[in-house]
C-alpha cells in the first residue's frame, strides 16, 4: 500500500477541536482536502452558520462525539469540483447570488428549522414561541407574521420586547421561568402551536400554554438540558400533541430557501447576522 508523504496531500483551513470544552480548543489548522466520489460535489466554503448543536458538540454533550472534529451542518460556497459534471441534488440547493455571502451563510440550517417545525401547516393559527430571541426563534416569527392569524414571542428579556415586535411578533411574553399563567390570562384557550426553543427545562409549563389538540414542537435547547430525567409522562395532557424536531437532507431540500432569500434581498425579512473572520485566526 502506498501513501502519499505528506507534502503532497492537498489540504485547506478548517476549525477543528480535539476535546470537549470551551470557545478557546477551537484550532485553525491545516486538514486534509476532502476528495469527492462520483455524484458527490466538494464546496468552497465561504460562509457557514453556528448554532446551538455546534456548542452542544463542542462541549462533547452529544453522544458518540469523536474527537478531533470539525464542527458545523451547514455550509454556503462555491462547487469546486463535481466528478462526472453532475452531483446528486439531495443536500445541496442552488442559490441564485441575490445577498451577500455573510447573508446567505447564516440562513440554511435556521430557516430549515424554522419552517420545518412549524410554518408549513401554520395557515389561520395562533403561534407562541419560546425563545423568542434565539436565531429560530426569530427566523420563526417573521416567517409565520404572513400566515398566522397571531403571533406571539416569549423573552427572558424586557429590554427585547421592542425588537421581537418589529420582527413579527403581535404580542411578547416575559419568561421567568413561568408563563403559563400570563398565558391564560390573555388567551383563555391557549395557543394553537408552539415552537418551544427553551427545550425540557421548561416544557411543563409549556404544556399548559397549548390550547386543546393544540400542536408543541420542541425544536430547542437553549435552556441547556436535552434530556428530560425523572419525569412523569401524564404531564403531557391527553388533548395535545408534543413532538420534536430532527433535521434531515430531505427537510432541507423542501425549505424554499431560494423564497427566502428573496425576501431578505427586499428587507421583508430582517438581516440579523453577526459575523466573525477566520482570517483574524491564527493558524496552529
Amino acid at each position: 500500500m502506498f501513501l502519499a508523504p505528506p507534502w503532497l496531500v492537498a489540504t485547506t483551513t478548517a476549525v477543528v477541536i480535539h476535546q470537549p470544552g470551551g470557545p478557546e480548543i477551537l484550532k485553525l489548522q491545516q486538514w486534509p482536502k476532502p476528495v469527492p466520489t462520483v455524484r458527490q460535489v466538494l464546496i468552497r466554503v465561504k460562509a457557514f452558520g453556528l448554532g446551538r448543536s455546534e456548542i452542544f458538540g463542542r462541549q462533547g454533550h452529544w453522544p458518540g462525539v469523536i474527537f478531533p472534529r470539525i464542527l458545523g451542518i451547514e455550509a454556503v460556497g462555491f462547487v469546486e469540483e463535481s466528478r462526472g459534471g453532475e452531483f446528486k441534488r439531495d443536500q445541496v440547493q442552488v442559490i441564485k447570488p441575490k445577498i451577500s455571502l455573510k447573508q446567505l451563510g447564516v440562513l440554511p440550517e435556521m430557516m430549515q428549522t424554522a419552517w420545518s417545525s412549524l410554518i408549513q401547516s401554520l395557515q389561520q393559527d395562533t403561534v407562541l414561541i419560546r425563545g423568542g430571541t434565539t436565531s429560530v426563534g426569530l427566523a420563526t416569527a417573521a416567517l409565520a407574521k404572513s400566515l398566522c392569524s397571531l403571533v406571539a414571542a416569549a423573552t427572558r428579556k424586557p429590554e427585547r420586547e421592542a425588537m421581537l415586535l418589529a420582527n413579527g411578533a403581535s404580542e411578547v411574553f416575559i419568561d421567568n421561568g413561568t408563563i403559563s399563567e400570563e398565558v391564560r390570562k390573555r388567551h383563555s384557550e391557549g395557543f394553537s402551536k408552539i415552537l418551544d426553543l427553551v427545550g425540557v427545562t421548561v416544557l411543563e409549563d409549556t404544556l399548559k400554554c397549548a390550547k386543546e389538540c393544540g400542536i408543541i414542537c420542541m425544536t430547542g435547547i437553549a435552556g441547556g438540558e436535552s434530556i428530560i430525567d425523572n419525569s412523569d409522562p401524564h404531564i403531557i395532557p391527553n388533548t395535545i400533541c408534543l413532538t420534536t424536531y430532527s433535521s434531515s437532507p430531505q427537510k432541507f431540500m423542501e425549505t424554499p430557501l431560494n423564497e427566502i432569500v428573496e425576501h431578505v434581498a427586499d428587507g421583508s425579512l430582517i438581516d440579523a447576522v453577526k459575523t466573525f473572520r477566520l482570517r483574524s485566526w491564527k493558524l496552529t
